[in-house]
């Protein structure tokens, strides 16, 4: 049987609770214990896939095929347990949940109401798989006050009213404002945010209070009297220069030790950090550095590309090198030359996205990095634009291009070497789509095989014949063009199991240019790089050293 912490945001600030959440289950972890962690998020969307990344950053994919918000990236990076469909759940979800046991009958007839039918809802959703851990934290998105949220408060209340006294807590995060003109630390936004919380009918175990300045002993005695916590409970969370010293930064305040005080653990299994004590070092102690250009479409929010910034920073611990990551937006060269925008890097990455703006600066990327032997890593997209250069200025398909663009202009433009994906395997099933399907939770979702080919750079980079990997897109490169790609140097170097869909290319005449069908970054961790980043940015430190 799990123990629940659940973790909550403050009036003022909630920025930081999926870092903290992390960071905990990280110490946990660290102590010899199981950990899950959920996320239930507020917002009314039922997919996080129909979202912009502009107002929620970038979607995270688990293995079996959810859109999830891009926090359960942080407990993938932190943790290393693969995040499941049934971690993640927005207010959207839940009530078309309810509305559909109302249509089919389950409440039998009766009036359907926030309390209890929702709230019973979100408590049917924490509890799935709490025999399979030791502690299942759960962040609540938002902010406590929030209106979406208040339905996801009284469940956690209720929640915690079922089960037997002691198997949950609450950690409650929020911010103390420095007034630098008057030097002090502001008390006051964290005891009206207990307050709030408090009025209802959650008490914090846990205060965790974001600080640009060391927190007095004297402000952290009237946070404990005012909030009625243990002095001891009220944990200070710094700035850092990186995420990853989170979770030594944490323990260094005592937050595992105050988790296992609420619940009355003791003793407690000694934590073993020397896998973080490694991270921290591989951060600080490096060997120079190298600059690699993002090219894409949503660089003025870097959230959009989360775990893409994230993996290279594991590729640079992995080869004891700086990433500095330099956003470049497409767009800058849509119709004019790459050139003045690109040189000078050691890398170029080019991600996924949707839709034709900017793909023509993202194929000119492309054409960069070929013709002038720079390390190019093509994601999603990013392969769609590679293969689409390739087809228009090597095979002799000049108007090559993307169905994906046609069906948004609503005319036929291009060649279609990249077409909507109609169907394919997964499993043992065959999955249908069509182009004018609802686009949430529609695309090819989810981790998916795919068979290397012997020789290969990518297999050289894998060393393995075979992988999986996530993916998350609705149009595929066109198998038909392979045979006169191939011939222009542009191997096919992965593809699926059937043999049918194109996953890896690569140009045999390059020093590293790969381009994937699925998310790689998604896989990536700080302990554990990803195969494909940490060649990378091997290629790209190479680079940087060319005289």
């Amino acid at each position: 049987m799990a123990r629940y912490i659940f973790i909550t945001g403050g009036v003022v600030s909630s920025l930081g609770k999926g870092l903290a959440s992390a960071a905990l289950g990280a110490l946990l972890q660290a102590r010899g214990y199981t950990v899950r962690l959920r996320k239930l998020d507020p917002y009314l969307n039922v997919d996080p896939g129909t979202m912009s990344p502009f107002e929620h950053g970038e979607v995270f994919v688990t293995d079996d095929g959810a859109e999830t918000d891009l926090d359960l990236g942080h407990y993938e990076r932190f943790t290393g347990v693969p995040a499941r469909m049934t971690d993640s759940v927005s207010s959207g979800r839940i009530y078309s949940n309810v509305l559909e046991r109302e249509r089919r009958g389950d409440y039998l007839g009766k009036t359907i109401q926030v309390v209890p039918h929702v709230t019973n809802e979100i408590k049917d959703f924490i509890n799935v798989g709490d025999d399979e851990v030791d502690f299942m934290l759960c962040e609540i998105g938002g902010t406590v006050g929030d209106i979406e949220g208040l339905p996801f408060f009284e469940a956690i209340r209720q929640f915690s009213h079922d089960k037997p006294r002691g198997q949950c807590i609450f950690m409650h995060l929020t911010l103390l404002p420095y007034l630098a003109a008057s030097g002090e630390l502001k008390t006051k936004p964290t005891q009206h945010s207990v307050k709030e919380l408090q009025s209802i009918g959650i008490a914090p175990d846990i205060l965790v209070c974001r600080s640009e300045q060391p927190i007095p002993e004297k402000e952290r005695e009237k946070i404990a009297l005012f909030c009625n916590v243990r002095k001891e409970a009220v944990v200070a969370a710094y700035d850092l220069n990186s995420i990853y010293e989170a979770p030594l930064a944490y323990h260094r305040e005592g937050l595992d030790q105050a988790v296992l005080d609420a619940f009355g653990i003791a003793p407690a299994p000694k934590p073993n950090l020397a896998r973080w004590n490694d991270v921290a070092d591989r951060i600080h102690n490096t060997d120079g550095e190298v600059n690699v250009a993002i090219v894409g479409k949503y660089t003025q929010l870097e959230d959009a590309y989360k775990s893409i910034k994230e993996a290279l920073i594991h590729g640079g611990m992995h080869n004891r090198v700086r990433v500095n990551v330099n956003w470049v937006d497409a767009e800058l060269f849509d119709k004019g030359d790459a050139t003045p925008h690109l040189q000078g890097y050691d890398a170029i990455l080019v991600p996924g996205g949707f839709g034709e703006r900017g793909t023509e600066g993202k194929i000119k990327a492309a054409q960069f990095a070929r013709e002038h032997k720079v390390p190019y890593l093509g994601i999603c997209l990013g392969m769609q634009m590679a293969v689409i250069e390739g087809a228009r200025n090597v095979a002799g398909v000049a108007d090559a291009g993307s169905e994906e663009f046609d069906h948004e202009a609503g005319k036929k433009r291009f060649e279609p070497v990249v077409y909507h994906l109609k169907e394919w395997v997964q499993g043992n099933a065959k999955v249908t789509r069509k182009a004018d399907d609802n686009k949430g939770g529609t695309m090819r979702l989810g981790a998916y095989n795919a068979v290397l080919s012997e020789g290969s750079n990518v297999a050289r980079v894998y060393g393995t014949p075979q992988i999986e990997e996530r993916h998350r897109h609705r149009y595929e490169v066109d198998i038909k063009y392979r045979d006169a790609l191939e011939k222009a140097g542009l191997k096919f170097s992965g593809m699926s199991p059937d043999g049918r869909l194109p996953e890896i290319v690569e140009w045999e005449d390059h020093p590293w240019f790969i381009g994937v069908q699925f998310h790689p970054e998604l896989k990536s961790k700080p302990f554990d790089p990803h195969p494909l980043f940490k060649d990378f940015v091997r290629a790209a430190k190479e680079n940087s050293r060319l005289v």
